[in-house]
């Protein structure tokens, strides 16, 4: 994507990036985490912000904290980057991903949309949605769709 990018730092597996959006509500630590599911090719991201929890005494991904740090196209960017580098290191494995919310989830697909064809040199993109039986399943990326989330392939070149 050819919006500016933060600097991503990753642990030595590439599943876990940490990176700082920079902004009026100052620097928030934001962390992407790479996941295995249930099926053994697909991860699941999750983003969100590194908080402290003080109960429990360790670190969370909040992804429901609207931090509107004036940063959201760097940011969207930035995982777009994730998706970049984890696929390059694992280009067998699909990424599944979906917003926190519904309104999460449009902006990811508008994102998509708006960058689809950077996005189609490299990956094939897939909406998920729900089939007449009530199942989940892919079909091709649509601009226009009504998705539940998106699984990103990396192309075999």
């Amino acid at each position: 994507m050819k919006h500016q990018k933060y600097d991503l730092y990753r642990n030595t597996d590439t599943t876990i990036f940490e990176f700082k959006s920079i902004g009026p509500n100052g620097e928030i630590k934001k962390v992407i985490i790479f996941s295995p599911t249930q099926t053994k090719e697909i991860y699941n991201l999750a983003f969100g912000d590194l908080l402290h929890d003080e109960v429990q005494k360790r670190y969370i991904l909040d992804d429901s904290i609207i931090t509107d740090n004036g940063d959201r196209n760097i940011i969207l960017a930035t995982v777009a980057k994730s998706i970049y580098t984890f696929t390059e290191k694992y280009p067998e494995k699909m990424v599944f991903f979906k917003g926190s919310t519904h309104g999460r989830t449009r902006l990811y697909r508008r994102a998509i949309s708006i960058n689809l064809e950077e996005l189609s040199e490299t990956f094939t993109i897939f909406g998920a949605v729900r089939n007449e039986s009530g199942n989940i399943t892919s079909v091709p990326f649509k601009p226009d769709g009504e998705f539940l989330g998106f699984i990103i392939k990396r192309k075999e070149l």
